[in-house]
C-alpha cells in the first residue's frame, strides 16, 4: 500500500482528497497545526501529525516520521513554502502543489498551461498575506515547482478554478443556493451571462490523485468542470438541485443600487474565466456532471448553517432592487 501525506487536509478540498486517495487503497497521513478539527476520527481515524509547515524542522520531522511515496500540498500559500517542501520531499514518488487559476496573468479564453503566462511576483509579494497577492505566489510557487524537476524532483502543480462542494468554507456557492432555496425571485447582475468555471471539489481531488499516479513531474494542470455555466444557467441547475422554481431578474449596472457593483455577487465576471483541461482529461481524469455533482452539495448546504449572507448584497437590499424591477 502505497502512503500520502496531506498538508493540509481537514478543510473541504482537503476532506475530499483524503476520501479520495482512501478510497484507492492509500495509506493516508493527515500533516498540519491542529488548529481545525480532524473530521476522520472514529474507529476509522485518519493519522495526524502535527506541524507547522511554516516550520521547516516541524515539517521535516513529519517528513521523516512518514516517509511519505506521496506528497499533496494544499496550504502552500507562498513560495518559499513550495521550495522547502520540494527540498523536504525530494525523494518522495510525487509532490503535487495545489496552485490556482488565478494564476494566469492573461485573460485567454480559454487559459492554457504552458502557454497562458503566468503573474510576475516581486520579492514583496513572495511573502505578503493579502488577496490581492494570491494569484502571483501561486505563480511563483508554480515556478518554484519546475525548478525542483530541473533538479529531478518529480514535482507537479495541480491549477483548480473555483471550487464548489460539500464542506465549502467560502461560502460562494452558498450565497445563492440560500437565494434559491428560499426565495421564488433572485437579482442577477447583467444578463446572466456572466461565466466563471467552476471545479466540482470530488475533482479536484481525483484530479490531485491522478496527477500524482501519472502526471509529468515540471508539468502543470488545469482543473475545471467539463460544461462550464454561465451564472444564469447555473441557477437554472441550481434550482433543479433543490427542485424547486426561481425567477431571475437581471439588473444592468444602472439597475443596482448607487452602492452596489456587478462584481459584488459572488461568481459574477465581466469578462469569461475558463480554464482549458485536456491535458487533464489524457491522463484518464473525467469531470463530474453538474447535476451529479450538485445533488450532495443541496444536501451538504442544507444540513449546514451557511448562507453566504456576507458574501453578497443582502436580501433586504436584493428586495428593493426586486421592486424597483418589476
Amino acid at each position: 500500500m502505497q502512503s500520502v501525506l496531506v498538508v493540509g487536509g481537514t478543510r473541504f478540498i482537503g476532506r475530499a482528497t483524503v476520501a479520495e486517495f482512501r478510497e484507492h487503497g492509500y495509506d493516508v497521513t493527515l500533516c498540519n497545526r491542529g488548529h481545525h478539527p480532524n473530521p476522520f476520527g472514529g474507529d476509522d481515524a485518519v493519522e495526524l501529525v502535527e506541524a507547522d509547515r511554516r516550520e521547516d524542522e516541524q515539517l521535516r520531522a513529519a517528513a521523516e516520521a512518514v516517509e511519505p511515496d506521496v506528497v499533496v500540498d494544499l496550504v502552500a500559500y507562498h513560495p518559499r513554502d513550495v521550495r522547502v517542501a520540494t527540498d523536504i520531499f525530494a525523494d518522495s514518488e510525487a509532490y503535487v502543489f495545489v496552485s490556482s487559476g488565478a494564476a494566469y496573468a492573461a485573460d485567454e479564453i480559454p487559459k492554457r498551461e504552458g502557454e497562458t503566462p503566468l503573474k510576475s511576483c516581486s520579492e514583496s509579494e513572495a511573502v505578503d498575506d493579502s488577496h490581492e497577492t494570491y494569484g502571483k505566489r501561486k505563480a511563483e510557487g508554480d515556478r518554484a515547482v519546475f525548478a525542483a524537476a530541473d533538479e529531478g524532483v518529480r514535482a507537479m502543480s495541480v491549477r483548480p478554478t473555483i471550487v464548489y462542494g460539500p464542506h465549502d468554507y467560502t461560502e460562494r456557492l452558498d450565497y445563492w443556493l440560500a437565494r434559491v432555496d428560499s426565495h421564488g425571485a433572485v437579482v442577477v447582475p447583467g444578463d446572466g451571462g456572466s461565466l466563471h468555471q467552476l471545479a466540482y471539489v470530488e475533482d479536484v481531488a481525483s484530479a490531485l490523485r491522478v496527477v500524482a499516479e501519472r502526471g509529468t513531474a515540471g508539468e502543470a494542470y488545469n482543473v475545471g468542470d467539463r460544461d462550464a455555466q454561465p451564472l444564469g444557467d447555473l441557477l437554472d441547475l441550481l434550482a433543479a438541485a433543490c427542485e424547486t422554481d426561481v425567477r431571475q431578474a437581471y439588473a444592468s449596472e444602472r439597475e443596482l443600487s448607487p452602492d452596489l457593483e456587478p462584481d459584488d455577487f459572488p461568481l459574477y465576471r465581466d469578462r469569461p474565466h475558463l480554464l482549458a483541461t485536456e491535458k487533464l482529461h489524457a491522463l484518464g481524469w473525467e469531470a463530474t456532471p453538474h447535476r451529479e455533482a450538485l445533488e450532495p452539495t443541496v444536501r451538504e448546504h442544507r444540513e449546514s448553517d451557511r448562507d453566504g449572507s456576507d458574501r453578497g448584497p443582502r436580501r433586504d437590499v436584493e428586495a428593493d432592487i426586486l421592486d424597483r424591477l418589476r
